[in-house]
């Protein structure tokens, strides 16, 4: 393993994200090349924190774009502060300046109000990490739009002109694949797929996340988890709800599964009634027998798995 990616991953758990080679050096290479990383990968596996502790590892700014239908220009990238436009036109009534050199003044940058794409690139101190969230929920229009930004680190505004940036921010683009990502964009970036962690990875995560969990309930929560996760639900629970169950039931004074335990704190991993209702009976029977055996989780997840298949086929 290069030092430099070794160096990387003691940064990253050191800010509390447990992480792997893959990770580390997908993170390093973004960082050293200065080009956006798009992050894909299924709901709650982690993607977005990993902007957030990049920004923790270089004691920059995180600057977050929360991608949805409809995101445009004016609330990505700029827009003009026109109250503040009209004050300045009606303050100068009187101002015998030509139209040209008072259209000049009011469309500067002291009226001009920032947006996250904006704010990142005239950054004039330091590199910020910029985050642009489940861009696979912009349209289409918007993707392409970021084309320039993420090329040439550059913003086009037609009363300005060109703005370039002087520290180019460090990037990092995540996605949900709920739509395809244009070819355009994906050859901008660096990728990396990011997915459900294995039983080992998750019980690291849950110890470092969830302060005064008993290790034998981590390794059960873990084991349930891993199970779950093979059974065809509207909505699959990924590492974050793992650790909003591993935090309920430490809030509640629990040191083991059992069917009461399970069934009362379900809506911490749950998300859907229909999900809910798939999980009641011989499902929950297979996998509390899985976490609750004390056979070797080697063992124990293969069948459970297993058993959990024959019931999806059934």
């Amino acid at each position: 393993m290069h030092d430099s990616v070794r160096r990387i991953i003691d940064q990253m758990e050191r800010n509390g994200y447990i992480t792997d080679p893959e990770i580390a050096t997908a993170v390093y290479l973004a960082m050293e090349l200065k080009k956006p990383l798009l992050i894909e990968g299924q709901a709650g596996v982690g993607k977005t924190e990993i902007a957030k502790v990049l920004s923790n590892m270089l004691d920059v700014d995180l600057i977050r774009l929360q991608c949805y239908e409809g995101l445009d220009v004016n609330t990505s990238l700029y827009e003009w502060n026109y109250p503040k436009q009209m004050l300045r036109i009606k303050m100068e009534e009187q101002d015998r300046r030509s139209v040209a050199e008072k259209e000049e003044e009011i469309f500067g940058e002291e009226f001009l109000l920032k947006r996250p794409l904006l704010e990142a690139i005239t950054r004039k101190d330091r590199s910020p990490v910029l985050l642009i969230d489940e861009v696979d929920r912009a349209d289409e229009e918007f993707e392409a739009f970021l084309l320039e930004v993420l090329s040439d680190f550059q913003v086009s505004i037609p009363e300005i002109g060109t703005i370039k940036a002087t520290h180019k921010p460090y990037v990092i683009l995540t996605s949900n694949r709920t739509r395809e990502l244009s070819d355009a964009l994906r050859r901008r970036c660096l990728f990396f797929w990011i997915d459900y962690p294995s039983f080992e990875k998750e019980v690291r995560v849950v110890k470092a996340k969830v302060p005064g969990i008993d290790d034998v309930l981590a390794e059960q929560i873990c084991v349930f988890m891993q199970g779950v996760r093979t059974i065809r639900l509207i909505k699959i629970p990924g590492v974050a709800e793992t650790l909003d169950w591993g935090l309920s039931l430490v809030a509640l004074h629990r040191d083991h599964l059992d069917h009461e335990t399970v069934r009362d704190t379900m809506a911490a991993f749950l998300k859907d009634n229909r999900d809910v209702q798939k999980m009641l009976g011989k499902r929950l029977d297979v996998l509390l027998n899985a976490a609750s055996n004390g056979k070797a989780p080697g063992e124990a997840i293969p069948q459970v798995r297993e058993q959990l298949a024959a019931l999806e086929a059934s």
